[in-house]
């Protein structure tokens, strides 16, 4: 039998799968849209993708199994503000603008935290520049609105969440913030911080009429829908798992009540809120960060964006360390009951393993292998090269950039070369500088005026990745070669934020003067925090 096509049909034909070819041409031509999720004092073992077998992360763990999991990720620093003014400005903490949580010192009761300044250019700035549309949802830590540190005045077209850290202390807070306004959410807020020495601890007490953390989802999700015929950058700095535990009841339901029996409520004694059920509010407070990770994947694909969307998972820090009460973390967190770890040492605000490597978890379909591990070590710095990269943006700053361009691990390519190690100076908890280069990581504590300076540590994380047997006796050559290249340029800090005249001068002439005059270490070093006691 023979068949006559008219050519009508054949018209009719190709006029219907013309539109089909122009998207599909489109979405080739069109640059990759960027998420960026950064969760709260994550730690490396609090997800199933990275060894955890309590909490419930099936989210996240089906992105590792389409995308790529780092296995030496490091954050920027090991608290909040400064680990995001990292990641944005492409700096190490020798040389990033902030590098503590300090206050805007404006007065109020939720001052938002020291701005970053006009002269700064963030990644959010670089994109803008060739076209992206960017929108951040969360926790923003580096400066007030109405100020350069606002994210309206660093190169986002959209803001809403938790400007200041403070007010995301509680779950259940008086206000958001929506560009630069602050959007009452609650007429009756919880406070971030009670105690209930005695009595019943009810979870519901703790709670009241809107949850910030979904208001938050909610306008990440319009913000997809708004902008899902352009290219647009997406960072979500979630507060979970941050303390106070208010997670939704729905998900404490789904863990063991046996899981409390051993330290039974925790009724604030360590900061932060009371909970009947600590453990299993903990691990409801990851479960919920996830299925919000969850409904982001689900609308990219609603809107046919996941196949040109690179989705990049990570934590701003370690879990939370220990407090007075023993039994307990931070909060009431319950960062040893769970490994959240992974085995590492040390906890947030270390800059042991613990404190300082996080999970990353990349997806890019064609382009990283599902299911694989990139083993390349990494750190917040890298992304302001890699993202300017994978969106063809040209880098052009005056300031500093510490990272180096990880597409080429990432692809499974040549491994990036690092010409100058990674460095980590950091004014809280005592006092502390790290620096790893290669498999050697060298640091040192206690280095805060007035107190007195500890010897260098020295371990070697392709043998001892949990650091617990330090070598810097058997390999003082080692350690000598490490602090020379800490205080080389370009690696120490230039200047400080806010500092007193003269002060960025004496730290500019700290190796001359070492090797000038033969200075001891140990004062070279004692000085150099002194400066950053008075500059910060």
């Amino acid at each position: 039998m023979q068949f006559l096509i008219q050519p009508h049909l054949v018209f009719a034909l190709i006029f219907c799968a013309f539109p089909m070819v122009k998207v599909a041409a489109a979405q080739q031509n069109t640059p990759p849209n960027i998420v960026f999720i950064l969760a709260d004092d994550l730690g490396y073992g609090e997800l199933g993708c990275y060894g955890q077998d309590k909490i419930k992360t099936p989210n996240i763990d089906h992105l590792a199994s389409e995308g790529a999991r780092f296995t030496q990720h490091y954050t920027g620093a090991p608290v909040c503000a400064p680990a995001r003014c990292t990641l944005l400005t492409g700096q190490n903490l020798a040389h990033a603008e902030i590098r503590g949580n300090r206050d805007s010192g404006n007065g109020r009761i939720f001052p938002g935290q020291f701005p970053i300044t006009d002269e700064i250019v963030t990644i959010a700035e670089v994109l803008k520049s060739v076209g992206y549309t960017n929108g951040a949802f969360g926790k923003w830590g580096l400066g007030p609105s109405n100020t350069t540190g606002s994210p309206m005045k660093q190169g986002f077209d959209r803001y809403y969440g938790y400007n200041c850290q403070r007010n995301a202390h509680s779950y259940y807070p008086p206000f958001l913030d929506s560009n630069e306004k602050e959007v009452r959410i609650n007429n009756f807020p919880i406070p971030g911080h009670l105690k209930l020495p005695s009595g019943e601890v009810r979870a519901d007490d703790y709670r009241a009429e809107n949850y910030a953390p979904d208001l938050i989802l909610d306008e990440a999700v319009k913000f997809i829908e708004k902008n899902k015929n352009k290219p647009f950058f997406l960072y979500l700095p979630f507060v979970e798992p941050h303390v106070a535990m208010q997670p939704p009841q729905e998900w404490i339901d789904q863990y063991p009540t046996e899981w409390d029996d051993e330290n039974g409520v925790y009724r604030g004694q360590n900061g932060y809120l009371p909970h009947p059920r600590p453990r299993a509010g903990y691990a409801a407070m990851i479960s919920d960060l996830d299925e919000h990770v969850g409904t982001i994947l689900e609308n990219l694909k609603k809107f046919n964006l996941d196949k040109n969307t690179i989705v990049i998972f990570t934590s701003d820090n370690g879990p939370t360390h220990g407090s007075r009460d023993p039994r307990f973390h931070v909060g009431g967190a319950a960062s040893t009951f769970f490994n959240s770890t992974g085995g590492l040492k040390g906890f947030k605000g270390s800059c042991y393993e613990g404190g300082i490597r996080v999970p990353c978890v990349v997806r890019w379909p064609d382009h990283v292998k599902p299911g694989s591990t990139i083993t390349t070590p990494s750190y917040f710095p890298d992304w302001f090269p890699t993202l300017a990269k994978i969106a063809e943006a040209p880098v052009e700053t005056k300031q500093t950039l510490d990272g180096i361009d990880l597409t080429g691990a990432m692809k499974a390519e040549t491994a990036p070369k690092r010409e100058h190690p990674m460095i980590w100076e950091f004014n809280g908890y005592g006092g502390i500088i790290a620096i790893r280069d290669g498999n050697w990581k060298a640091l040192r504590r206690n280095l805060k005026k007035g107190k007195q300076p500890l010897a260098w540590e020295l371990y070697n994380l392709d043998t001892d990745p949990s650091e617990s047997n330090d070598v810097a006796s058997k390999h003082p050559e080692i350690v000598a070669n490490l602090e020379t290249k800490f205080f080389r340029k370009p690696n120490h800090r230039t200047r400080f934020p806010g500092s007193i005249s003269g002060q960025a001068g004496a730290v500019r002439s700290i190796p001359r003067l070492a090797q000038t005059h033969k200075l001891s270490v140990d004062l070279i070093v004692l000085v150099f925090f002194m400066v950053v006691e008075f500059s910060i």
